[in-house]
């Protein structure tokens, strides 16, 4: 009988009084003020941004995807090292979309002791806004279970998709505005137009037709130079007309409802009969282009024509792609501005940011943290705060550090939407929302999982926490950033790559340590994990099982030679071997057995491993170059067939003995029945040193005995 059940319920009926009595004194909330921006009031709600993020102390984020991980071997596991994580994180961002993006300044107002914050949710869709551009630059994945919590949670997928602001990385505007430079350069170089053969004979009577209109309209222009010219026609078909306007004083003829097919007679008619009128193309509206007949009264006229019309269609074209920004003016923003930027278990999210606004992500975790800190060179993960106390640790022990969990933990109040006067709550550093001109002190709690209040939570388990830490706040001068305090210093740029292995990388440094941020209570937590002791096994029969695949092995190498096996899924298994050493044996063996199928092999334990001739087996590099692919198969061993993984044993070359130098096959056969020999060798004495270890805990069966014999005499017959 568990007897701290009474004070666990006696607590709780006093937390819910406490909660009661809070309530009815404060005054009735109202809805969470939050604004929501979309590409209709992004241009205001951009400028007013500027002036919060300036006088901010900190910027909170938080960021929506439309998925996480592209297949289930791709979430995060124990055996995850840190660059394989990073790959990993590397492979969400690039597939997957952010949706929505919160932004919530935070300013310490040093008269009233209390934050201000300012909650922004954008809602943001990769729309494709120049015509020119890729298309395919725009696709993304959707995860089904990540779509399916958003719609838990109420988003608005036609606010997004109808409403959500566009972006354009910094990498991809530079890089069409390089591609502008060299179309033009291209177009001023190789200036010939190429005469269209007049085969059919609706393009004939179309350019007869085409040649009489433009002779009329030259006559009259000629014969009523200084009088007002009005030229106004159709075609026999209604939507095709030619209508006199000016471009740049100069008279022109302007083109429309013609197809792209009869633009290309006119221009060939107009080269060739009329020397003084120029066809171009020019920008006239955000993403139409107008053509139009100018009249020249000389070559040097017509070039500067051209010249003109070059430059003004160039600038257009410019002003698009710099239009085309959008949402990323915002980030550039937090980037120009240097704020603390504060998330919450935010390397995913920086990696987002990187990928949607900056540019492509480096295929290794130390060049991107290097080149991300460039860009953001202030940013702290609360969950690494959470976790850098003992004190913290012990208190939120009872409940997760999720954003949600830690935020009621460490923010009651606030997540009640009542901010108290008493005496007894000024422990809790006091947060008021402000939205536009309004200010409020109380509110029902926002929608969770809502890109802006989860920045808000972010930002206020983040005062709390630092409150806790001794971090005080106080004004600070223009010269002076919260995230050089000498106490908040340490946590800074330190995020959780692995939350699995409590790996943490610096990105001021691109050094990767464990858990050293101060804490005690989470180290040790999870066993030492050598990868140079890992072999990588996928494909073998679906009937095995971890723990029969480590029994199989440890008949062969020895009953303490297999640390653990771990199951990626169920077609791959990691296997950690005591000794580093047994990676290349188990490696060298499984090569020569199924090389030598015949009955004696069979009978060595490792067959059943083996079994069908599909079990694959290599060291954890290997595991890592598959992790590296963009392919995303469902099953792992369908991902390492597709990368083109066409050997069925990745040897370690360098611990193969006489490997090198080698060129013949027979030798190279040779030289692997030799290394076979030697490990059988070594596999015996481990499996005899292993049975005498073990004698008064428990003795070889007659048909692990047996299964010795054989495989002694397998090697044996094979060196013959």
């Amino acid at each position: 009988m568990n007897h701290r059940c009474p004070v666990r319920a006696l607590s709780r009926a006093l937390s819910r009084a406490l909660a009661t009595a809070a309530t009815s004194q404060a005054p009735t909330p109202s809805t969470f003020p939050l604004k929501n921006v979309t590409k209709s009031n992004f241009e205001p709600a951009l400028e007013s941004l500027r002036e919060h993020v300036r006088a901010a102390d900190y910027v909170a984020i938080d960021l929506e995807m439309t998925g996480v991980t592209s297949a289930p071997w791709r979430e995060s596991f124990e055996f995850d090292r840190y660059d394989v994580r990073y790959l990993k994180v590397k492979d969400s961002a690039e597939k997957f979309a952010v949706v929505q993006f919160g932004v919530c300044p935070f300013r310490w107002d040093h008269q009233e002791l209390r934050f201000i914050a300012h909650p922004h949710n954008f809602y943001i869709f990769p729309r494709q806004e120049l015509s020119f551009d890729d298309p395919a630059a725009y696709d993304f994945l959707c995860q089904t279970a990540s779509v399916d919590f958003l719609a838990k949670y109420q988003f608005d997928f036609n606010m997004c998709i109808r409403e959500g602001i566009s972006y354009l990385s910094r990498e991809r505007e530079n890089e069409l505005l390089r591609r502008l430079e060299e179309s033009s350069r291209f177009r001023h170089k190789h200036k010939e137009f190429r005469d269209v053969p007049l085969i059919r004979m609706a393009d004939v009577l179309f350019s007869e037709r085409i040649k009489s209109r433009m002779k009329e309209w030259h006559e009259k222009l000629l014969h009523d130079r200084n009088c007002e010219l009005q030229f106004n026609e159709s075609t026999n078909d209604s939507k095709q007309q030619l209508q006199t306007t000016f471009y740049r004083t100069r008279p022109a003829l302007a083109l429309s409802g013609f197809t792209p097919h009869q633009l290309r007679l006119i221009r060939q008619v107009t080269r060739n009969h009329f020397e003084d009128i120029v066809y171009v193309c020019v920008n006239v509206q955000k993403s139409c282009v107008q053509p139009l007949l100018v009249y020249t009264d000389c070559n040097t006229d017509k070039d500067l024509l051209l010249k003109e019309v070059e430059d003004e269609n160039r600038r257009g074209e410019e002003l698009k792609i710099h239009s085309a920004v959008g949402f990323r003016h915002v980030i550039d923003l937090l980037s120009s501005e240097q704020k603390l930027i504060v998330g919450h278990n935010c390397f995913l999210d920086v990696a987002h940011i990187y990928r949607k606004f900056f540019g492509q992500l480096p295929f290794a975790a130390e060049e991107f943290v290097s080149s991300a800190n460039k860009h953001l060179p202030y940013i702290i993960d609360t969950k690494v705060l959470l976790n850098s106390s003992d004190i913290l640790k012990y208190w939120m022990r009872k409940s997760k550090t999720s954003l949600s969990s830690a935020f009621a933990r460490l923010c009651p109040e606030i997540a009640l939407g009542y901010v108290s006067t008493d005496l007894a709550s000024k422990a809790c550093v006091k947060v008021e929302v402000q939205v536009d001109d309004v200010r409020a002190s109380s509110w029902n709690a926002g929608a969770k999982h809502e890109a802006g209040y989860d920045a808000f939570m972010t930002g206020c388990v983040f005062a709390q926490t630092c409150s806790h830490l001794g971090i005080k706040f106080h004004p600070r001068s223009s010269s002076e950033i919260l995230a050089r305090d000498e106490m908040l210093e340490k946590y800074v740029n330190r995020l959780f790559l692995s939350w699995n292995n409590l790996d943490i990388i610096n990105l001021s440094t691109g050094r990767v340590t464990g858990n050293s941020v101060g804490s005690t209570y989470c180290k040790n937590q999870y066993s030492k994990i050598l990868f140079e002791n890992i072999v990588l096994i996928w494909g073998f029969p679906h009937k095995l099982r971890a723990r029969e695949i480590k029994e199989c092995i440890s008949k062969v190498f020895g009953l303490t030679s297999v640390t653990s096996v771990y199951a990626l899924d169920k077609t791959t298994v990691f296997v950690q071997f005591k000794e580093a050493q047994l990676v290349s044996d188990f490696l060298v063996l499984k090569e020569t057995l199924e090389r030598n199928d015949d009955p004696i092999s069979v009978l060595n334990p490792l067959w059943s491993l083996l079994e069908g001739g599909n079990t694959c087996a290599a060291d954890y590099e290997t595991y890592k170059e598959i992790c590296s692919s963009p392919v995303s198969k469902a099953y792992f061993s369908d991902q390492a067939r597709a990368v083109g993984i066409k050997w069925k044993t990745r040897l370690l070359n360098s611990k193969v003995p006489g490997q090198e130098g080698i060129r013949k096959q027979g030798a190279s056969n040779l030289s692997l029945e030799n290394a076979a020999d030697s490990v059988l060798d070594k596999t015996n004495m481990k499996s005899n040193k292993s049975a005498s270890d073990d004698m008064n805990r428990r003795r070889f069966s007659c048909g692990e005995i047996l299964d010795s014999l054989c495989a002694h005499e397998v090697e044996r017959v094979r060196t013959y």
